[in-house]
């Protein structure tokens, strides 16, 4: 039988075995660091917006856009120019973070499951494994990007009178209600994706050596094929922790006057959160098969740190 509740046991006893047994501050800062390169991708911001896109009652405010429209169309070639430059700016240093975290997946894998802080080593060995992750990643993230456009596309073709017209009517509400569901629907796609990357296709990599599809097909094959209930319901419980994560950041957050959100440090602070759910993935995981087993079943103590020669 493969449960989801007793791989938290294990994973917290681990977490303790890792962070606490013996305390080394050194260590924390060392894992952190791992722990910070892996979450480079969930970094995320919000956009906020107020007002009625379809209509403005404030003149000055009409006047000052019509002005911004008037200049853009006499120097057009600029406005193109530096909304590229700025384009490929952000697309670099999406692809860089992207290409970071890939590595740093691995690396915190290795370090989690070895009970050990090392940087350079694993940094080296994982290079294969974290590019090819980093090209998957790059392609799918093209697909999502080519889904919103799609869905943007038809709200403008389902909103487009009211737009024109610029009337808030039954067109752009019916296209804000299947905008809405759409983008929902990518949403939570791409969410449920990464979090199967992270939790059993980068594990999978790491264990049989290969590449991201082929780990993807062992993923749909062994562990997925008639497991799918079991796989959702981890996944139920995971969303149920995460609640419980975040109430215990947000309050250490508070408490810390929010230092302990600075990038890098708040890796560190929340190291415990971390380190847990890498774990319970695992050992879920584990259950699947002797082949699957990453941790010892009789845990040990580890006094001394190994740390990666130059």
């Amino acid at each position: 039988m493969i449960s989801v509740t007793d791989p938290i046991n294990d994973a917290f006893a681990r977490t303790k075995l890792i962070l606490f047994r013996p305390f080394d501050l050194g260590k924390w800062f060392v894992l952190g660091f791992s722990a910070f390169l892996a979450g480079l991708d969930g970094s995320g911001g919000a956009c906020h917006a107020s007002g009625n896109p379809f209509r403005s009652d404030d003149t000055k405010t009409a006047s000052d856009i019509h002005q911004m429209w008037s200049w853009a169309s006499a120097h057009l070639a600029l406005v193109i120019g530096i909304g590229l430059v700025i384009l490929a700016l952000c697309l670099i240093v999406g692809m860089v973070l992207q290409w970071l975290s890939s590595r740093g997946h691995f690396m915190f894998l290795d370090c989690t499951v070895g009970n050990v802080a090392a940087v350079e080593e694993p940094w080296r060995q994982f290079r294969q494994r974290g590019n090819n992750l980093f090209v998957f990643r790059f392609l799918l993230g093209l697909v999502w990007v080519a889904f919103f456009l799609l869905m943007a596309a038809l709200g403008w073709l389902i909103a487009r009178q009211d737009i024109l017209t610029r009337h808030f009517g039954i067109s752009a509400i019916l296209a804000l209600v299947v905008c809405g569901l759409l983008f929902l629907a990518i949403a939570f796609g791409a969410m449920l994706v990464n979090l199967v990357l992270q939790d059993f296709i980068v594990p999978i990599m790491y264990r049989r050596n290969i590449g991201t599809l082929a780990a993807c097909a062992v993923f749909a094959r062994e562990i997925l094929a008639g497991q799918i209930e079991i796989v959702a319901l981890f996944y139920l419980l995971r969303f149920v922790l995460s609640l419980g994560a975040m109430a215990i950041m947000l309050t250490g957050i508070c408490c810390t006057c929010c230092l302990a959100a600075l990038p890098y440090l708040s890796s560190v602070v929340f190291l415990p959160v971390t380190i847990f759910f890498r774990c319970y993935s695992l050992y879920f995981l584990a259950q699947f098969g002797p082949e699957w087993q990453f941790f010892p079943k009789t845990a040990t103590v580890v006094a001394t740190i190994p740390c990666a020669s130059p």
